[in-house]
């Protein structure tokens, strides 16, 4: 009914390039409303695949949910997802109490983690999509207040998995202290610019005009990371 009422609006007046992306973004809120009970139920699930995300276990339920709606939207066409691990007060920002804190987040997202990309792989849905794993920094190699780590943005390890990633690689190294990078060093720009290109995208072609000036995702650097891909 809203459909309709908007499109019979919209046929009364001249033509408009706000209204019309309106519209547009109301019906495709939706199409995703009608779309989502069915995406979000996994009762047809079988047992052996909620066990391999770790859904029958109470420390892997709620991430092995998120990576399991991560197949079934990705079986659907979406073409971006995001899982976040948020459980916990410090989730994976231990200053304090390293490794308590480090050994429980890791019990919550193994499991999952490892039977999304196993499932991903079975369905020959994996070749054709990019699974990158990663936070906002990296953890110091000294200790900070005696059992905990403060935030180091000088050198830190991400992982890529699927979408024309080479497997069983590692990318880059860092000083004998883990401290800074000094291998194959990987700005954030770089790594922008090399998941574009995996996704087909020219990074330095995705620019816009404002301001004066032309911007992109990339500013004024980013190199692909050549080495990385298949």
């Amino acid at each position: 009914m809203l459909q309709k009422i908007n499109r019979q609006h919209a046929l009364g007046r001249a033509y408009n390039a706000d209204l019309d992306a309106r519209i547009q973004a109301f019906e495709l809120a939706f199409r995703m409303q009608s779309e989502a009970p069915e995406v979000l139920s996994i009762d047809k699930e079988s047992e052996a695949t909620k066990k391999l995300y770790g859904i029958d276990r109470p420390e892997t339920r709620d991430f092995g949910w998120q990576c399991l709606l991560t197949r079934r939207l990705a079986e659907r066409g979406v073409r971006f997802i995001q899982c976040t691990h948020s459980t916990g007060a410090s989730m994976w920002d231990q200053h304090s109490e390293l490794v308590r804190g480090h050994t429980r987040n890791a019990q919550q997202v193994d499991v999952p983690i490892a039977g999304l990309l196993m499932d991903l792989k079975a369905r020959g849905l994996l070749k054709d999509t990019l699974v990158l794993w990663g936070a906002e920094f990296g953890r110091t190699p000294v200790a900070q207040g005696g059992d905990g780590r403060d935030h180091n943005p000088y050198g830190f390890s991400m992982w890529m998995a699927g979408g024309g990633v080479r497997g069983g690689m590692v990318y880059g190294a860092t000083d004998e202290f883990g401290y800074y990078a000094t291998e194959d060093r990987m700005h954030i720009h770089d790594l922008h610019a090399t998941i574009l290109h995996l996704m087909g995208l020219d990074h330095q072609k995705l620019t816009y005009f404002y301001g004066g000036r032309y911007f992109r995702l990339t500013d004024v650097a980013g190199t692909v990371a050549q080495k990385i891909i298949s």
